[in-house]
């Protein structure tokens, strides 16, 4: 589907056409470079939808003005609930997020660091069900100065660096809706974390059994296989 025929729900307009309204190239490039920033927050921004409408002029909210502070700011009408975040548990078992006293085991249980791509799936609604689905987030990179307490530049040691890579990798949990906002379903048996420091991922197509992918783990090229015997989750992915 292009961008010319995907609409955002306020009077058909496509999304192409708010933008063509709104924003300049010039602009556009910039709206990308923030949305880079802010997708290390996962939440739920709801909107009031008695207050939307295109007067033919611009977007339906009132802007913000530019700040920089500490607080989470959203536009009128608009209001924003946090859904999971950095070390909430994901796995059965998993222990509760203690930011001073962090472990790789502990981080592969819980909601990996960074935010990249989320991509909701929604699961099969019976009639009178909860809306549900599979929230699916990619954690791209770590920033170790804000991840541990006293963290020097180049300073580089084991353990931080395999709590890091646990931090990497990919998280999947089951959201349900309810009374106009969305809620992580706890211990949903669907929940899985992939990490770079355990997750086993094979590797199909061209590159499989590539010389440059053969290693002592796997002298085959057609496994990534990491430093952990045990999988995220207890079971290979």
């Amino acid at each position: 589907m292009s961008d010319e025929d995907r609409t955002d729900g306020v009077d058909g307009a496509t999304f192409a056409s708010l933008v063509g309204i709104r924003l300049s190239r010039r602009e556009v490039l910039k709206a990308f470079g923030a949305s880079a920033t802010t997708a290390a927050i996962c939440g739920v921004s709801t909107l009031n939808t008695a207050q939307a409408g295109l007067d033919g002029s611009g977007l339906a909210f009132k802007e913000l003005a530019k700040t920089n502070d500490a607080t989470h700011h959203v536009a009128e009408g608009y209001e924003a609930l946090v859904l999971i975040r950095w070390g909430d548990p994901v796995l059965p078992g998993a222990p509760a997020f203690d930011p001073s006293n962090l472990t790789a085991a502990a981080q592969e249980m819980q909601f990996g660091y960074n935010c990249n791509l989320i991509a909701y799936l929604p699961l099969p609604v019976s009639e009178g069900a909860t809306p549900s689905g599979l929230l699916c987030v990619n954690h791209e990179y770590t920033i170790p100065e804000l991840m541990f307490p006293g963290h020097e530049a180049g300073e580089i040691t084991k353990e931080p660096v395999e709590i890091e890579m646990a931090a990497h990798g990919h998280s999947v949990v089951e959201i349900s809706e309810g009374g106009g906002t969305w809620q992580l379903v706890a211990n949903s048996p669907r929940n899985r974390r992939l990490s770079m420091l355990s997750s086993e991922i094979a590797i199909a197509g061209p590159a499989a059994g590539h010389e440059r992918l053969k290693t002592s783990a796997d002298p085959t090229g057609t496994r990534v296989i990491g430093t952990l015997s045990n999988c995220a989750g207890g079971t290979t992915p």
